[in-house]
């Protein structure tokens, strides 16, 4: 077994079907496995939907990043498609007890305007810095941890204490953008840099805090009775994206023209702000707040 720190890293993509990013940057790294050499870990590439992928749909039966829950990989009457093929990976990569990943790097896309977002698995110091460093690289990156940021969350990134999720966009949903493409690509050769100079006991600058989101709760549409929309995203908040919203400005637009204002005494940064894939799960938003992390106790 090699020596070092983090011995495997996963590159997972098509964990939804309609998301070409990672599923394209998988199939390439496939071909062209090179790309991915270091020399001190060993770097796999999965593509987690393949179903949902030949389908171009996010998923068959149900969204395959909400079956990783530990109760639900343990759970035998989960038989749909994508409950099926999470206790695979799950057995590939896991158990969560004993990880056979030491990183997995999830790759996704969003219709949502959040440029490049990193998710952390978890407030590892190892992750945090990670997330650091990449943004020091680009100044585009943004940090976002999520509520379930621990090993008992329903996503594949669960699967491994250490990694993260790739989120960039705003990208049609079974759309390419070369752009993305590109960034996302760097932005995976920077990690699995950052991880072997790691290994080889390198230790590449970071800064001394960091600037993270942190996801307070969603917000759903405005809705009748019967479920049936009343508004949408107001046209000033659209594309807002990690933009400040405070208390009295435009959040929905009712189809009858009357806005409906943020109420809240703390200033947010919505975020996934009319995801189109967020419809179904009843959410039009998801709130968070700015805070700036200090590395330098970690």
């Amino acid at each position: 077994m090699m020596s070092g720190l983090i011995r495997r890293v996963v590159i997972v993509g098509g964990t939804h079907g309609n998301e070409l990013t990672g599923i394209y940057l998988v199939k390439k790294f496939q071909q062209y496995p090179h790309l991915l050499h270091r020399q001190s870990l060993e770097c796999v590439t999965l593509l987690a939907n393949p179903r949902a992928i030949a389908a171009n749909r996010r998923y068959i039966d149900r969204d395959l990043n909400r079956c990783f829950a530990n109760e639900d990989l343990a759970n035998p009457a989960l038989t749909s498609y994508e409950d099926s093929r999470a206790k695979e990976i799950a057995a590939q990569l896991g158990p969560k007890s004993q990880p056979q990943a030491d990183v997995i790097i999830d790759l996704h896309s969003t219709t949502a305007n959040m440029g490049l977002t990193v998710l952390p698995s978890s407030k590892n110091p190892l992750n945090l810095r990670l997330a650091a460093y990449l943004s020091t690289l680009n100044p585009l990156v943004r940090v976002c941890c999520g509520v379930q940021c621990n090993q008992n969350a329903s996503v594949l990134r669960s699967l491994s204490p250490l990694g993260c999720t790739l989120e960039v966009g705003a990208i049609a949903q079974g759309v390419l953008n070369a752009d993305y493409l590109q960034q996302t690509e760097q932005l995976i050769h920077a990690i699995l840099d950052y991880l072997d100079a790691l290994n080889q006991g390198e230790v590449l600058s970071v800064p001394s805090s960091l600037t993270v989101y942190q996801i307070i709760s969603s917000v759903d549409y405005p809705r009748d009775s019967s479920g049936e929309l009343q508004a949408v995203i107001h046209p000033q908040l659209q594309f807002k994206d990690y933009e400040p919203l405070s208390d009295g400005e435009p959040m929905f637009i009712k189809f009858t023209g009357e806005s409906i204002p943020y109420r809240g005494e703390d200033t947010v940064y919505p975020i996934f702000i009319n995801e189109a894939a967020y419809y179904e799960q009843k959410i039009a938003m998801t709130l968070t707040c700015k805070q700036q992390l200090s590395l330098e106790t970690l």
